[in-house]
């Protein structure tokens, strides 16, 4: 039995679940996730002890998988909607910054042009200096994967340590070849 598949999505006040065939919405203070599961699994609002219980239908290697993935991602889905997701990164480098022009995030990092990118119309990005990108939104997914685009762009090189990266994130640096 899957550790994680078989704990339940504990529903805080203020969150609406409403499940149809495969069809998942989470609506919260923050706004509203629909997200469609496999059908190997099956996921039920229990009303008494306000959480949603996932079993799975058929006990095979792939259903054992998913039942513990359909289980988080809704997890993930309620934290979604009551409190967000937020990502911050550093940008380091002389002459190195990002700022925002409308819907595109600008970044200045060392190439002979601009970087552009388009920001996604479910996430939020701020720019609080021109050194740190603050990415905030409620689908996790989407959070993380503009984050690992934006740090893409430069990722932090190990010899000067210049780049993008996440904060708190830890370079590995590495001796020039002067050292001996």
């Amino acid at each position: 039995m899957s550790r994680i598949g078989k704990k339940p999505v504990t529903i805080p006040s203020g969150v609406k679940v409403n499940i149809v065939d495969c069809e998942i919405s989470i609506e919260g203070k923050l706004g509203k996730l629909v997200w469609i599961h496999r059908p190997e699994v099956e996921a039920k609002v229990d009303d008494e002890s306000k959480s949603v219980v996932v079993t799975r239908k058929i006990d095979n290697r792939e259903g054992r998988a998913l039942h513990g993935l359909t289980r988080s991602l809704i997890q993930n889905m309620v934290v979604g909607v009551t409190e967000g997701y937020e990502k911050k990164l550093e940008i380091h480098g002389v002459g190195y910054l990002g700022a925002i022009d409308g819907d595109v995030l600008q970044l200045r990092v060392g190439f002979a042009n601009e970087i552009h990118k388009k920001i996604p119309t479910e996430v939020d990005v701020t720019c609080p200096d021109q050194t740190h990108v603050v990415i905030k939104g409620i689908d996790k997914q989407k959070v993380g994967q503009f984050a690992a685009e934006v740090r893409s762009v430069r990722k932090p090189e190990p010899y000067k340590g210049k780049g993008i990266r996440y904060e708190g994130e830890q370079v590995r640096r590495k001796a020039g070849k002067t050292a001996k």
